[in-house]
C-alpha cells in the first residue's frame, strides 16, 4: 500500500434493544438514551474509558461542530441538530461515538494509513464492551437492527480515504464508480454521501452489510483498494514523467509558499498537486504527514477553533495563507 491511502475508518451502527429508533424518539427519550450510553461508557470495565471525553452538541459553538465534520469525526447531519445528541471522543481523536444520529450509536475508529484490520479490531472491542451493558438490538436472521435497511446485518461501514489525483485527471472516477457498485462497494466525495471530492480525496467503502461477515467485507475492501491504488500509481507514473505535470507541481508549491491571500478551494487544488509531487518523489523536502495535517488545519471551522477566534471569510484567506507559508 502506498501513500495514496491516507486514512482508514471503521464505523459500527448500533441501537439499544428496548428503545425505538431515534427518528421515533421524543426529546425526553433521546436524552434518556444519551445518558444511558454515556453512563455505560464511563462505567465500562476497560482502561479505555480514561481516554474518552464527552461533548454535548448543544454546548458546542458552530465552528466547533463544523470542525468535527472537517476532521471526519462526525457527519454533517449529526451536527445539524443538537436535540439529545452527544459525541464521545478519545483524547487522540482516533475514536468517536456519535449518540442519536441515524442510530442510537455510531462507533467509529480512525487509523492513519491503510490499517483496516487494526481499525476493525478496536471498534469490535469497544462494541463488545458496550453490548454487555446496553444490550444492542439484534435478530438471528437479520443481524444488527438499524434505522436504515441498508445498514442491516453487520451494521458496519469500513472505508479508506484515497488521494487519486491521476485517476481524477484522467476522468476515470465515474467509470470506476460504476464498476465498484457491481462489487458491493461505493466511492464518494471527501465527506461521504452527497459530497464532492476535495483535493482529489475520495472515500472508498463497502456497501453490502447483510448476508456477509465483517471479515469478508474488510477483505473485499482491502483487495479492491489495492487494485485501485495500483491503477493510480500507473497513472501517476505516466503523468509525472512529463514536464507539464512537473511544472504544475512546482508552480503550485511556489504559490503556496509565497501567497499572502488564498481561498480554501484554491489551496485544496494546489495542495493536491503538491501531494502528488511528494508521492512521486518530485518534491523531497516536505513530509507527507505534515502536508496531510495541513489539509485539515486550513479548513474554515478548524482554523477558527485552533486560533480560538471568529474570522471573516477575508480574514480566513489571509490567515490560511500565513499558516501554509509557515508550514511549508
Amino acid at each position: 500500500m502506498t501513500d495514496s491511502g491516507m486514512q482508514t475508518r471503521v464505523r459500527l451502527a448500533r441501537n439499544l434493544r428496548k428503545y425505538p429508533f431515534p427518528i421515533r424518539l421524543s426529546t425526553a427519550g433521546k436524552n434518556e438514551v444519551c445518558e444511558r450510553i454515556i453512563e455505560a461508557v464511563k462505567n465500562c470495565n476497560s482502561p479505555i474509558k480514561d481516554e474518552l471525553e464527552v461533548y454535548y452538541i448543544k454546548d458546542l459553538s458552530e465552528p466547533e461542530r463544523i470542525s468535527l465534520v472537517e476532521k471526519h469525526l462526525a457527519s454533517p447531519e449529526f451536527v445539524s441538530d443538537s436535540t439529545g445528541r452527544a459525541i464521545i471522543l478519545s483524547k487522540d481523536r482516533s475514536m468517536s461515538i456519535m449518540i442519536n444520529e441515524e442510530d442510537h450509536l455510531r462507533i467509529q475508529v480512525l487509523k492513519d494509513g491503510f490499517d483496516l484490520d487494526g481499525a476493525y479490531d478496536l471498534a469490535d472491542k469497544l462494541d463488545t464492551l458496550l453490548d454487555e451493558t446496553l444490550e444492542f438490538a439484534f435478530d438471528e436472521r437479520l443481524g444488527y437492527l438499524t434505522q436504515c435497511p441498508t445498514n442491516l446485518g453487520t451494521g458496519m461501514r469500513a472505508s479508506v480515504m484515497l488521494h487519486l489525483p491521476a485517476l481524477e485527471n484522467n476522468r476515470a472516477i465515474s467509470r470506476i464508480a460504476a464498476n465498484l457498485q457491481k462489487l458491493g462497494l461505493t466511492i464518494r466525495g471527501t465527506y461521504g454521501e452527497g459530497s464532492e471530492a476535495d483535493c482529489a480525496i475520495y472515500q472508498l467503502s463497502n456497501q453490502v452489510t447483510l448476508g456477509i461477515s465483517e471479515q469478508s467485507a474488510i477483505e473485499n475492501l482491502k483487495n479492491i483498494t489495492n487494485q485501485l491504488v495500483t491503477q493510480e500509481e500507473k497513472a501517476q507514473n505516466r503523468i509525472c514523467s512529463g514536464i507539464d505535470a512537473q511544472d504544475k507541481i512546482f508552480r503550485s508549491l511556489g504559490i503556496l509558499r509565497n501567497a499572502r491571500l488564498i481561498t480554501r478551494d484554491e489551496a485544496m487544488k494546489l495542495l493536491s498537486n503538491v501531494r502528488l509531487g511528494i508521492i512521486s518523489k518530485i518534491i523531497e523536502d516536505i513530509e507527507l504527514q505534515k502536508l496531510d495535517k495541513l489539509i485539515v488545519d486550513i479548513q474554515p471551522a478548524t482554523m477558527m477553533v485552533n486560533l480560538k477566534t471568529q474570522l471573516s471569510p477575508g480574514d480566513r484567506d489571509i490567515k490560511r495563507a500565513e499558516i501554509i507559508r509557515n508550514t511549508l
